[in-house]
């Protein structure tokens, strides 16, 4: 299989317009609309002096770090579920190589870090450091991680055969989440990585748009590929919102983000509650339990390529509770000052 990996997190998704723009995917959507610009997340800066960022690397207790974590370990019964089912499609790799070459990967490499800022220890450091401290927690190789000058909250991971990947993050996303939230972003996207859902999210996505172009069967081979697709996008998330708990270890800082992404800005953060957004989401599944209620659910979510974010943050909290989650925690070991520098 073709090596491009692209995915990302935005809380708003579009029909792809450009063969650039089909490539990436969100971190939530919150429309009927089916494909995502790249993901959507920002962070409030704790601190600030003289207009610059001041965010303490040390804001919170030594971490817990997951040495010998597997994907698997993590990853979502509906992921594994559709995963499977996506590999048992014939001649989706022969495809997606024909659909993939070199002047694609290229195409989207220059795009992504000619427009960027690279984040080094000498280069905005308190995001390395962030990056560097959530990578060793999921222990995952840290990838380059980029800063990217946009008015849309957004993030999203590039992996190009090869070349290490890279994350790159939207300057509003400074603007809209705590270091925290921001950290269990920069996991979410980590989550992809580390389970090869990249690979995944770009060669189905351009195997659909590719099966348009095939006469007579073209658009039904499309479409039922789609919904596989988005059933298959919507639970990788959910494994991707894990990944997000298990660095910030703490289910309130997952759900902020969701909840923030949903109808979050920087002039109201503080005065968003999460309790409150978790109530909103038992109220959506009480709302959805009847039968029309069930099928108006159903229609509403079908054709997005991520849940609800109302639904994330109440999957993430029943996770949160759960003896698999707590029995990680277990095995986890802390992580000490001379690891975080």
């Amino acid at each position: 299989m073709a090596s491009l990996v692209l995915s990302s997190l935005c809380f708003t998704s579009h029909k792809p317009c450009s063969f650039t723009s089909s490539l990436r995917f969100s971190f939530g959507a919150l429309t009927g609309s089916r494909f995502a610009a790249p993901l959507t997340v920002g962070f409030r800066p704790e601190k600030r002096r003289n207009g610059r960022i001041r965010v303490s690397v040390y804001s919170r207790a030594s971490p817990l770090v997951f040495r010998d974590l597997d994907a698997d370990d993590f990853r979502h019964p509906l992921d594994k579920q559709n995963t499977l089912i996506l590999k048992a499609i014939p001649g989706l790799n022969e495809l997606g190589r024909a659909l993939l070459g070199t002047v694609t990967e290229q195409i989207m490499l220059l795009e992504n870090i000619g427009t960027s800022v690279l984040v080094s220890k000498d280069q905005l450091p308190e995001l390395h450091k962030m990056m560097i401290e959530a990578a060793g927690i999921l222990n995952i190789e840290s990838p380059d991680l980029y800063v990217r000058q946009s008015p849309v909250p957004n993030a999203y991971t590039l992996a190009i055969s090869g070349k290490k990947p890279f994350v790159v993050i939207h300057t509003s996303l400074v603007e809209l989440l705590t270091r925290n939230e921001l950290q269990a972003v920069l996991a979410h996207e980590l989550g992809h990585l580390k389970c090869d859902h990249g690979v995944w999210l770009t060669f189905a996505n351009l195997l659909t748009l590719g099966a348009y172009t095939v006469p007579g069967l073209g658009a039904f081979l499309a479409q039922t590929l789609e919904e596989q697709l988005f059933r298959w996008l919507r639970a990788a998330e959910l494994t991707c919102d894990r990944a997000a708990l298990l660095v910030a270890q703490d289910p309130k800082v997952v759900i902020s983000v969701l909840m923030k992404l949903a109808g979050g800005c920087p002039s109201m953060a503080d005065q968003l509650n999460v309790d409150a957004f978790l109530e909103q989401a038992r109220s959506y599944d009480k709302a959805s339990s009847s039968p029309v209620g069930y099928y108006i659910r159903n229609a509403q979510t079908r054709q997005l390529s991520h849940p609800l974010p109302v639904l994330r943050a109440r999957e993430i909290d029943e996770w949160s509770r759960s003896n698999e989650y707590r029995s990680l925690l277990k095995r986890a070991t802390q992580m000490n000052v001379v690891e975080k520098v």
